[in-house]
């Protein structure tokens, strides 16, 4: 055995031959019917992967232009928020201010109304005690005249009347 493996090791120029002849053929074979194939199903996916990757940066950047856009948008709606939040605090601390206006106007014209009625009542009770005091004296000077007494009894009729009115 030692001998057949020398054998296998040693050159032979007719063997090399045609191992060369089979791989030439074998190399035209691949190359018509299995390299062109394979070639292209390579170029094929090659440009799949390419049109795969600038479509998944094209859908990266809109996803960043979207992602922008909608903080942008955010931002300009808080900004819109904030103001109406602020107009209607402003609303609503002008319509606080004019109903205390109108509050304390209409307590001024209650007061004033109060006072004039008071002013007006306090008059006529001074005019009705004037008439009362007119016709008490004139009472008393009737009394007066028609007694013509001296002055103890008269002093006694004023004095009494003088009572008569703290009573009345």
């Amino acid at each position: 055995m030692i001998v057949l493996a020398v054998d296998l090791l040693a050159p032979d120029a007719g063997l090399i031959i045609w191992i060369g002849i089979t791989f030439g053929a074998l190399l035209l074979l691949l190359k018509k019917y299995a390299w062109g194939p394979i070639l292209s199903a390579m170029t094929t996916r090659e440009e799949t992967i390419h049109e795969s990757l600038s479509q998944a940066e094209k859908a990266l950047a809109e996803a960043r232009q979207l992602q922008s856009d909608n903080n942008k948008a955010r931002r300009e709606a808080e900004v819109h928020s904030q103001a109406i939040l602020r107009e209607a605090r402003d609303e609503a601390e002008r319509i606080r201010t004019e109903e205390v206006d109108k509050t304390r106007v209409q307590i001024k014209q209650l007061q004033d109304s109060a006072q004039a009625e008071i002013e007006r009542e306090k008059d006529n009770a001074l005019n009705s005690l004037r008439n009362e005091v007119a016709d008490l004296a004139i009472q008393a000077a009737e009394k007066i005249l028609r007694e013509n007494l001296d002055a103890d009894r008269q002093k006694k009729i004023v004095d009494n009347f003088l009572g008569d009115l703290s009573k009345n």
